[in-house]
């Protein structure tokens, strides 16, 4: 699912150039449960925003589902992201101004298939409904952000990453804004959601429970992988 080679990332501070990551390599295959982790600053942020395509590195390449993303231009990366990629992050990112069904909606929208998640017809807020019930927020459906908890919100954001059946789920410290009790709710939730639409899982986490839970942890330090295994 996930092939990178020579990963470098680079960055002007002043006179000095910063290495962020340092020529990694790794495979990741299709289905798999993986979590990167290490220390602040190590690079797992960074090596995520790459896997995905949301930045180009410095050096290397990556190629998502056999596509190599430094070929394609932004509009082509978006697209591809939009088709095989769902996003869940430490902030939520969350639209306020849009109901909980109404934010789950919004993958189907941008989908190239815009019937929805494996090519069935129904509407996109039957498919919302769906999801948030099956996080179980579908009596919070048509509330706004503000009137939910964080861990409401970010089950409302899981809802919404695997609204379009994505085949890769990235996800960047997900329980990092909850308490130990929600996060661990979220934790279990990631995790059987993953296994049951058998979505590749690429996280970054500093949570010992999450990564614990992971198939393979990739560790991280100073820009380079220090441990590799499951």
């Amino acid at each position: 699912m996930i092939v990178a080679r020579n990963l470098t990332q680079t960055y002007r501070s002043g006179e000095r150039t910063l290495t962020v990551l340092d020529d990694v390599d790794l495979e990741i295959e299709a289905g798999a449960h993986v979590a990167v982790v290490g220390p602040s600053g190590s690079g797992k942020t960074t090596l995520l925003g790459l896997l995905a395509g949301l930045d180009l590195p410095a050096r290397g390449a990556v190629w998502l589902d056999g596509t190599r993303l430094d070929a394609l231009d932004e509009d082509g990366r978006a697209r591809l992201r939009a088709e095989k990629v769902g996003f869940v992050f430490q902030t939520f990112q969350l639209i306020p101004t849009l109901s909980a069904a109404e934010n789950v909606t919004i993958p189907l929208e941008l989908s190239p298939d815009r019937r929805g998640a494996n090519g069935e017809g129904g509407s996109f807020r039957e498919r919302a409904i769906s999801l948030l019930d099956r996080v179980g927020l579908a009596d919070r459906a048509d509330h706004y952000p503000a009137q939910l908890s964080g861990g409401e919100q970010q089950r409302v954001a899981i809802a919404r990453a695997f609204a379009h059946a994505p085949r890769l789920l990235f996800a960047d410290e997900p329980t990092g804004n909850l308490d130990a009790r929600t996060g661990h709710g979220v934790a279990e939730l990631l995790g059987s959601l993953n296994q049951e639409a058998g979505t590749t899982l690429l996280l970054v986490t500093h949570d010992p429970e999450l990564a614990g839970r992971a198939e393979r942890v990739i560790r991280l330090d100073a820009g380079r992988v220090v441990e590799d295994g499951g």
